[in-house]
């Protein structure tokens, strides 16, 4: 990959899952910058470009946001509402990864805009081929948008 691959923003606070996802993309060989986040805020303002985030050379708006729903200080879903709320951001592609399987996240995640909501598997293996298969198609395949 080249210095100027997209980012990829992930929105996840459980070290472990960080952990995971980084050797996932490892192994995967997926070279794009991985931008990790541990809360609903730090999402907001990264997306923003504000405070420690107003730098966008050293922190550029992502490709993809993964982002997971059970965060501190904000959740995944106040995210996404934020997101799709602001005018320059509501066409950035946005997964859920999350654990939650439960009907009412997967609607209430569609309905405020997600475009994908995936539940991480158990396996290491599961998840490597997953995220693979998410590279593929939102940072390889997938015609960007412009944010204007």
């Amino acid at each position: 990959m080249s210095a100027q691959a997209p980012t990829v923003l992930v929105v996840e606070d459980n070290p472990t899952d960080v952990l995971l996802i980084r050797r996932a993309f490892a192994r995967a060989k997926i070279g794009n910058p991985l931008q990790i986040l541990q809360d609903g805020d730090a999402a907001v303002d990264y997306l923003a470009g504000e405070g420690a985030y107003a730098d966008r050379g050293a922190f550029p708006l992502p490709a993809v946001m993964l982002l997971d729903l059970k965060l501190p200080r904000r959740s995944g879903l106040e995210v996404l509402e934020w997101v799709r709320a602001r005018a320059p951001l509501r066409r950035l592609p946005v997964v859920v990864l999350t654990s939650s399987n439960q009907m009412q996240d997967v609607n209430r995640a569609y309905d405020l805009g997600a475009n994908s909501y995936l539940v991480k598997p158990v396996e290491f293996a599961d998840l490597e081929g997953m995220l693979a298969r998410v590279h593929i198609y939102w940072v390889d395949v997938n015609m960007k948008p412009t944010f204007a």
